[in-house]
């Protein structure tokens, strides 16, 4: 048996989302292929826009400006999926733990496996282990995944553009 707590995966899996939502329902469950996710969801026609909403309220705990509201989120989060761990053994993964039923909703289970990943992340990573990207006007989620939990940019492309945007300005007003 293998311990699946859901923790990076379904973070990076999240940010994602955010970053570059899918147009249609076949495009979020690609997502969750592509982020390591192998179960079939029953499909219902509203799917779509509730796993928008649930992204939506992903990025209020992004945007968080304390480790004290984003536990709170976070906790209400969880709430809302609430389901008894249990033990699955699908797809040829061997046994692994899921945090949800086993025929919940495709919005149900990306709350509960990105609620239950974002807080295991957070709390074996540090609470400030996720964000918006330090580049101007940049609003890309950061999921701070460094060894020594400085990540600021989106990526070297958005952290190069800061730094010459810093290095300009320092020049005009020299």
């Amino acid at each position: 048996m293998h311990l699946n707590p859901y923790g990076e995966y379904a973070v990076l899996l999240a940010r994602s989302l955010a970053d570059d939502w899918p147009a249609d329902r076949a495009g979020v469950v690609a997502r969750t292929r592509d982020h390591g996710m192998t179960m079939r969801f029953p499909e219902h026609p509203e799917d779509h826009a509730r796993c928008r909403e649930v992204v939506d309220q992903w990025l209020e705990v992004v945007d968080a400006t304390s480790a004290d509201r984003r536990a709170a989120l976070l906790n209400e989060q969880m709430a809302a999926a609430a389901a008894f761990p249990r033990l699955t053994d699908h797809n040829g993964e061997g046994w692994h733990l899921h945090y949800r039923d086993t025929d919940d909703s495709l919005p149900m289970v990306l709350q509960s496996v990105i609620a239950v990943g974002t807080a295991l992340h957070l709390t074996t990573r540090g609470m400030t282990r996720l964000g918006r990207c330090a580049g101007t006007p940049c609003r890309r989620v950061i999921v701070d995944v460094s060894r020594n939990g400085t990540q600021r940019y989106c990526s070297p492309r958005c952290a190069t553009r800061d730094a010459v945007r810093r290095h300009r300005a320092r020049a005009r007003h020299a």
